[in-house]
């Protein structure tokens, strides 16, 4: 079954606030799910469909949707594939709108990282021993800044990407950051600034990094019927696409993401190609996740991220190719360590006509979002959205 044209984004909402302290992870669920269902123009007695994934307290669903108050449901999905599961929910609702199952879903995801003082990216995570991959990679020191400074090396090694081309992107991400109120970092940075800031993962430089924020976001995925029905611009899911990388039994390839496989289905489904995009919002927990992912999507060949990324390409206004415009997770928000769902709120923004006027790409018709969740240079999940303004 293809799911184009079955399903749209009604509602989206990213939560303010990048430190909760005064906040329980339930009250963030609950407030971006009221978020997005006011931006939809719809309430709670409305959705029939909830999702959410292991950022959500309790067992899956069922704490959340009775929190939530959500006494109406006859669908449910706790998929969770990392910071790419809000992407794969997209899919899943328009899936299950499409079969009937619902006919209004509710997206959700918060957390308090920040609060909490994880060291999510630098700290080796305890190792659990029912995991088969764990007790051969934690006992060596695997951390998560590790892992993605593992694929840069190698992609540096074999098709001679320099510190300065990843700088590139994070420059992108500044130069639209500043004219986002909520962003953690706002102010501008230069190539020069980027490669000079402290090592944390040879080669990966402090600047090379994610933010780590508390907050979260939701989206109302409904019937297009629906969607016509309510005072908002309609955005319709055109494609989609999952896939999942490992270690192909201990060979793995670092140099290529999960992108190659979801991105390729997304856009088998919508019809269209990479170079009918007018936007992008591209996962970018470390700056070689967004290199990578160009390349696996399809924007560059294999080997030319470097040079697709440099002399503020990914810049709005600049560039061929506008990214992140909201900041990114490289400057905005990455909340709960899942940046998948501010992916999708950034391109509805861009289709809707209402990301910051300093940013906005003109005729915004088609856009991409996709998501990568685990560990790049280990084993992840990826999903691609192509979404098109009706």
């Amino acid at each position: 079954m293809s799911l184009r044209g079955r399903a749209c984004i009604v509602g989206a909402f990213e939560h303010p606030t990048r430190k909760a302290e005064d906040k329980s992870v339930a009250q963030l669920h609950a407030e971006v799910a009221y978020g997005a269902l006011q931006d939809a123009g719809l309430t709670k007695d409305d959705v029939d469909g909830y999702f959410c994934a292991g950022d959500a307290p309790g067992m899956g669903p069922l704490a959340m949707a009775d929190y939530l108050g959500l006494d109406r449901l006859s669908h449910v999905d706790s998929t969770d594939i990392g910071g790419s599961s809000y992407l794969a929910h997209v899919a899943h609702a328009a899936a299950a709108i499409a079969l009937g199952r619902c006919n209004v879903a509710l997206i959700t995801l918060a957390g308090r990282p920040r609060s909490e003082g994880m060291a999510t990216g630098t700290a080796a995570r305890a190792q659990n021993a029912s995991v088969p991959d764990d007790p051969f990679e934690i006992p060596m020191g695997r951390t998560v800044a590790g892992s993605y400074a593992l694929c840069a090396m190698r992609h540096m090694h074999e098709f001679g990407t320099t510190s300065e081309d990843l700088a590139w992107i994070k420059v992108a991400a500044s130069q639209h950051a500043q004219h986002n109120p909520h962003a953690m970092l706002k102010k501008p940075v230069t190539v020069e600034e980027v490669v000079n800031s402290p090592m944390v993962a040879d080669p990966l430089h402090r600047l090379d990094c994610c933010v780590i924020s508390d907050g979260g976001g939701a989206l109302v995925v409904a019937r297009p019927e629906i969607a016509r029905s309510l005072k908002r611009p309609v955005v319709t899911i055109r494609g989609t696409g999952e896939a999942v990388k490992g270690q192909f039994g201990g060979y793995p390839d670092l140099t290529f993401s999960g992108a190659r496989f979801s991105g390729a289905r997304a856009f088998g489904e919508a019809g269209l190609k990479p170079a009918d995009m007018r936007y992008a919002s591209i996962y970018d927990s470390f700056t070689i996740t967004v290199l990578i992912q160009l390349e696996d999507l399809g924007f560059c060949a294999k080997g030319d991220g470097g040079k697709f990324v440099r002399d503020g390409n990914l810049i709005s206004g600049v560039g061929r190719l506008p990214f992140n415009t909201d900041g990114g997770g490289l400057c905005n928000n990455h909340p709960a360590n899942r940046g998948g769902m501010t992916k999708v709120i950034e391109a509805v923004r861009q289709l809707r006509g209402e990301a910051h006027p300093a940013v906005q790409v003109a005729d915004c018709s088609l856009a991409l979002a996709h998501g990568t969740g685990g560990l790049l240079g280990h084993r992840h999940g990826s999903a691609t959205l192509i979404l098109e303004r009706e």
